[in-house]
């Protein structure tokens, strides 16, 4: 085997914001310097690439251990070096024990260990059995917890109400801990029945979004604590989102690749494949999502990966499929082909998937290129078209909802500190993954 390359040149390296000539120089692991292109680097990259920091996932479900049978470890970390991600952010649930208590966290971590093709951190659960107990997860090294405000599907993981958000936040604000929300309120959602994908959009409208988080807004404002709203669907939320961050209420909001690229009128009914809650809804707030993108209202695009066996998503009757979409492999993929057909450049989307998830958890020697941060690099080509065979992920599930898409741009190699894990036409070559805690737990 050769040994890894030490420097690595390219006429396109996303730097600072925008691309520019660049030879990085790699040394146990890290970035030791970023010098001027030089020809006579180990690797150097064709004019057609791009070079890019790894890429930052903070909101995955890797389901282990418990639902492995869903996706794993293994799987799904080497479904993330495959989408040029290097870093990743572990879910509360669906693992059994669920991530709210130490306990359970070490059990997660040592379910990990040596099968990790790339970083993951952790984030814990707030439930209403652990209120006041949140800041021994913190200790614990998650990067914060999360909350639902609904029914999450799982027996195990409690909803919040309004009163215990507020309470959650007021323990975490001294510790400017970070809690982040599933943002719908049960009072608005019904029962899904049957097979039409618009009937069952109609069971989880927009206002269920709209008032969650003016619940959490309104809280976060008296608290002073730190908020963060996951998979952002709905559109008509933005407004509230602005004028809260305008107002200098802590909160910041997430979308994901299915709700920017897929609408809800071109689903096939039945197709359980694109179930996910909140919903992907039409291109009208589509577009109004995209506003929210390009004017920094919304700080990242994750992939809220979150799949499950055949027999749980492949039902004809909406109401008992299971929610949630497969993507981490396929996200900037998607959301730059999507993005190139609205005219939009590479570089403007490229923060929300770097710099915006990596700083949402206060990770922020990731989702960038420079001198003493880890060696995560992924090497881009933005012009190579394909089509999805969903046969051919990563996904221990082979499932997604762009299974036939055309996409325009694709993850060549990704490197994890310094190593290559991941080649286009190879697979994974290495599990070079760790494990990451926050605060220096270990």
């Amino acid at each position: 085997m050769n040994p890894p390359p030490t420097s690595i040149a390219a006429r396109r390296t996303y730097l600072d914001g925008a691309f520019a000539p660049a030879t990085i120089r790699i040394g146990d692991g890290r970035i030791a310097a970023i010098a001027p292109f030089d020809e006579s680097a180990d690797l150097v990259l064709d004019d057609a690439l791009v070079l890019l920091p790894g890429l930052v996932d903070s909101h995955v479900h890797l389901n282990e251990p418990g639902r492995t049978a869903w996706e794993g470890f293994e799987t799904g970390t080497a479904a993330a070096a495959a989408g040029g991600i290097t870093t990743v952010v572990e879910m509360p649930l669906n693992s059994v024990p669920v991530t709210t208590t130490p306990d359970a966290l070490a059990v997660k971590r040592a379910a990990a260990a040596g099968r990790l093709a790339v970083d993951v951190a952790y984030w814990g659960g707030a439930v209403p059995e652990n209120l006041g107990s949140l800041g021994v997860l913190l200790d614990a090294g998650v990067v914060g917890v999360k909350c639902f405000m609904a029914p999450s599907g799982i027996d195990e993981f409690g909803h919040l109400d309004a009163t215990q958000v507020e309470a959650a936040l007021g323990e975490l604000a001294p510790r400017d801990g970070l809690l982040i929300a599933h943002a719908e309120i049960a009072e608005h959602l019904g029962d899904a029945h049957g097979p039409v994908f618009r009937d069952f959009v109609a069971t989880r409208p927009p206002v269920a979004e709209v008032d969650a988080i003016r619940i959490v807004i309104a809280a976060a404002r008296r608290t002073g604590g730190r908020v963060h709203i996951v998979h952002v669907a709905a559109a008509d939320a933005l407004d509230d989102v602005r004028a809260a961050q305008a107002e200098g209420v802590r909160i910041t909001v997430e979308t994901c690749p299915h709700y920017l690229t897929l609408r809800a009128e071109d689903v096939p009914d039945g197709a359980g494949t694109f179930k996910c809650c909140p919903p992907i809804r039409d291109g009208a707030n589509q577009d109004r999502l995209w506003d929210g993108v390009l004017d920094g209202t919304i700080a990242a695009i994750v992939s809220d990966h979150s799949p499950a066996t055949a027999d749980l998503k492949q039902k004809p009757d909406l109401g008992e499929a299971w929610g949630g979409i497969a993507g981490v492999q396929t996200g900037l993929s998607a959301v730059w082909t999507e993005a190139r057909r609205r005219g939009i450049a590479l570089e403007r989307i490229l923060p929300l998937f770097t710099t915006g998830p990596a700083d949402l958890v206060r990770l922020t020697d990731r989702g960038r290129i420079a001198p003493g941060a880890p060696a995560h690099l992924a090497v881009f080509d933005p012009d190579l078209e394909f089509t999805v065979d969903a046969g051919e992920l990563e996904y221990r599930n082979k499932l997604s909802p762009w299974h036939g898409a055309v996409l325009t741009g694709a993850v060549v190699e990704t490197w994890v500190h310094g190593a290559a894990v991941y080649r286009r036409g190879e697979g994974v070559l290495a599990r070079a993954g760790r494990d990451v805690m926050a605060g220096g737990a270990g």
